[in-house]
């Protein structure tokens, strides 16, 4: 996914449905509301994500921009690996079994892929 892409759970829903396992997310950045939302996508999905977003601030086209930061790897449990800060610069570096994206089963009763409900919000 790309920057904005996290805003659309379709996004994240499509690339699972595809085979998935992590989803790479490089960002620009400036709503403070993505870090958390990808912990929802990977949860949703029973996927690992990674967000490389910037930081800083940068002037474009006369728009002045801030850049949240919070680089984040989130397990397909919702877990999260690691988070840069708001202001860091860094690389986080984690472990990861990519098999464990592979069961998409909450519980015994319940596999987030099989039990979708498409026939309720099919177009």
């Amino acid at each position: 996914m790309i920057c904005f892409d996290w805003i659309y759970p379709e996004a994240a829903r499509t690339l699972a449905l595809r085979g998935a396992q992590l989803i790479a997310h490089p960002s620009n950045l400036v709503l403070p509301y993505c870090p958390d939302a990808m912990v929802t996508r990977s949860l949703e999905n029973c996927v690992f994500s990674a967000t490389a977003d910037r930081v800083g601030r940068e002037t474009r086209g006369g728009f002045d921009l801030s850049f949240i930061g919070e680089s984040e790897i989130v397990s397909p449990r919702g877990e999260i690996l690691g988070r840069l800060r708001a202001d860091e610069v860094g690389v986080i570096v984690v472990g990861v079994d990519l098999h464990e994206a592979i069961n998409k089963k909450v519980n015994n009763h319940n596999d987030l892929l099989v039990k979708r409900r498409t026939d309720q919000y099919a177009l």
